[in-house]
């Protein structure tokens, strides 16, 4: 008898010469870095709004695609498409978000005959629908969070369920990522609202405003595992890391490995995220994320079928580089056994530099970057798209930057991280970087006990910048002073002239300052703000040898001191250790209206954005607190409502209309007291 030996179809090979990134800014430099390194061409696409940004420039060729909104260009897959046709491109790597888990893409690409960076359509949609992704979880004995996934989804049934599970529950966009369709509820009385908020987000960012419920695991760790497949059958992952600082489900900070993790317990989790991936055959780079309790048990949330924006952690870890993996893969390449079981070796932390304001809950801010230094130190790596002169637009996520620090421990790699967010001065845009200083610093997350409240838990003090020396306005008085001063580079004499003051209006955090400014015959100068006078001693004023930063240098109770600092017209920008300082100069403006705060029932546009949903109309009786209208900007959603209990007496905008800061929203005629 003759045995045939039973054999598996032939792997098809896929190979490209010329890659096109379906992405802009940082993520797709970091892919051309790789490509080029592969002796691969590269292709960009960019929309209106990105013309002048650096991944355009980065690549061989580029292709405008559409306008600024996303539906416009990097949602845009005919677009996208056609720009791969039109350059020759046989590859089209998304990068992560847009269309990273788009399988309708990932199918287009795949019946235009263009090899798609990433896992195939169909287990794309097999995770992509976090409803179907815990049934097969669950199916294959995988731990998964308690909850409602259910075709119902109607109004009466998402609540009743929801009181099944009791409460807090987490609503959760089906199609979901990057935190948004995500809202955590803690009382039946705010389910609907939260459920029409989550719903219109989803809809908004993904086309699909299905949700699924969960319980709420209170102050669980976010642990994810990376992992890989190839299309030899090989699977592999590469070790945990913990996500748990986030604010509204997005993260800021990521390290590798977890602190919470034991060996045992990181095998165990390793194993099930292998055993996924077989399971599915998956192909490419991927993550599993679970959340773990205090009782170290850990339940299977959602697989992103991408690469992830915090893969640098684990890229440092192992010394490999992920992006080279994708594409030996999409190619058909196998990924041999030794390079994937790559052992992991010190420690890294990553933390995520946004276009925020922390003190006024993570609201988004658009707008040019005066100055963004080159590295300034050689242990940080820092993945930017930034440069000077570079705009942070209002139409894409509020992530200007990556700095990653790896260090052979833990504590030297979060002390470098902190000196690193201390000396860097990105002027022109607020940013979270004094807040990421202070999280750095504090004692929960030195101690390595941090989870996922540790940002509601502490949010409010780590917001709030610790004020050292001379105060803000004394400071931004003094600059300003000195900055309008002839001849300020050199050695200022002793002053013969008589003493004069010169009062200055100043508005910082929409509160005014004034302070007498009086140049001393001696050649010091003296501030008077609230009582107190401030001595101080100007040493020179001088550029930046990097990039041409103006530095005030001065010299206060013997101790001499330098802040970087920008103007921009009436705006003044100083860099005063991790926080930015954005000062208004009212001097020489005309007085003000009253009722800036909306106290006079004005409804102003807090950032650029979309509006989403108009709640009320002309003639509504409105209470103080009430939704008015609800803004979309860097992919998320900002409710603006009234500050006074009153009528409405205008609706300044429409749904779907675009909007600038500080344009009227709304008008409410308040009650007469």
């Amino acid at each position: 008898m003759t045995v045939i030996p039973l054999t598996s179809p032939p792997v098809v090979a896929t190979p490209f010469r010329r890659l096109l990134v379906a992405n802009r800014g940082e993520i797709a430099l970091r892919i051309f870095a790789t490509a080029r390194e592969m002796g691969l061409e590269t292709v960009a696409v960019y929309s209106s709004a990105d013309a002048r940004s650096r991944h355009v420039h980065a690549a061989d060729r580029a292709v405008l695609i559409g306008g600024p909104l996303p539906a416009e260009s990097y949602l845009n897959i005919p677009a996208i498409i056609a720009a791969a046709k039109a350059t020759g491109a046989e590859a089209i790597h998304p990068g992560y978000g847009f269309l990273a888990e788009n399988a309708a893409f990932a199918r287009a690409c795949r019946e235009a005959g263009i090899v798609f960076v990433g896992p195939s359509p169909e287990s794309i949609e097999a995770m992509g629908d976090k409803a179907r992704a815990k049934a097969l979880m669950q199916a294959a004995g995988v731990p998964v969070v308690p909850g409602y996934q259910g075709d119902d989804q109607s109004d009466e049934r998402l609540a009743a369920e929801a009181e099944a599970i009791g409460y807090p529950v987490m609503i959760k966009a089906v199609a979901g990522g990057g935190g948004r369709g995500m809202r955590l509820v803690r009382e039946a009385a705010r389910f609907a609202e939260a459920l029409r908020s989550a719903r219109s987000e989803a809809a908004n960012a993904f086309g699909n405003g299905t949700v699924l419920l969960e319980k709420a695991i209170e102050a669980p760790r976010h642990i994810e595992i990376q992992v890989f497949g190839d299309r030899h059958g090989n699977a592999w992952h590469v070790g945990e890391r913990d996500c748990s600082i986030q604010r509204r489900h997005q993260k800021l900070i990521e390290e590798a490995p977890s602190p919470a993790v034991s060996h045992d317990l990181r095998h165990r989790m390793g194993e099930v995220a292998v055993k996924a991936v077989k399971a599915l055959g998956y192909e490419g780079a991927g993550t599993l994320e679970f959340l773990l309790d205090r009782d170290g048990q850990f339940y299977f949330m959602e697989m992103n079928t991408r690469l992830q924006v915090e893969h640098r952690v684990s890229e440092l870890n192992v010394g490999r580089d992920f992006v080279r993996w994708q594409l030996m893969i999409a190619a058909g390449e196998a990924i041999a056994q030794h390079d994937a079981r790559a052992p992991a070796f010190g420690h890294t932390i990553e933390v995520r530099l946004c276009a925020e304001d922390p003190a006024q809950d993570f609201l988004p801010q658009s707008g040019r970057f005066h100055t963004w230094p080159e590295c300034i130190e050689p242990y940080a790596r820092v993945d930017t798209a930034m440069a000077v002169g570079a705009e942070v637009p209002p139409y894409y996520d509020s992530m200007v930057a990556k700095v990653i620090v790896h260090e052979s421990t833990r504590e030297e790699a979060r002390a470098k991280l902190m000196a690193w967010l201390d000396r860097f001065a990105s002027l022109g845009v607020m940013t979270n970087q004094g807040f990421l200083a202070r999280a750095l610093a504090h004692p929960v997350f030195a101690e390595g006990r941090a989870t996922t409240a540790f940002i509601a838990d502490h949010g409010a003090d780590l917001a709030r910048p610790e004020q050292q020396g001379l105060p803000d306005a004394v400071l931004a008085a003094a600059v300003l002073h000195d900055d309008e001063t002839p001849d300020r580079n050199r050695y200022r004499p002793r002053h013969l002239g008589p003493p004069w003051p010169i009062p200055m209006v100043l508005e910082i955090d929409g509160r005014r300052h004034t302070v007498a400014v009086q140049q001393e015959r001696d050649g010091t100068c003296r501030l008077s703000h609230g009582g107190t006078d401030y001595v101080i001693r100007f040493d020179e004023m001088r550029p930046d040898f990097r990039k041409e930063t103006p530095r005030c240098r001065f010299i206060h109770d013997g101790v001499a001191d330098e802040v970087p600092y920008q103007r921009d017209g009436d705006r003044l920008f100083l860099q005063r250790g991790p926080d930015q300082v954005i000062v208004r100069d009212l001097t020489r403006a005309p007085a003000s209206r009253a009722g800036a705060d909306g106290s006079d029932g004005r409804i102003l546009a807090a950032m650029n954005g979309r509006v989403v949903a108009v709640h009320v109309a002309a003639g509504e009786s409105v209470t103080a607190g009430q939704p008015v209208v609800t803004l979309e900007a860097m992919k998320m959603e900002h409710v603006h409502a009234s500050a006074v209990t009153g009528t409405v007496g205008e609706v300044a905008v429409t749904a779907g209309e675009q909007v600038t800061t500080g344009r009227l929203l709304a008008a409410i005629t308040p009650t007469a007291s």
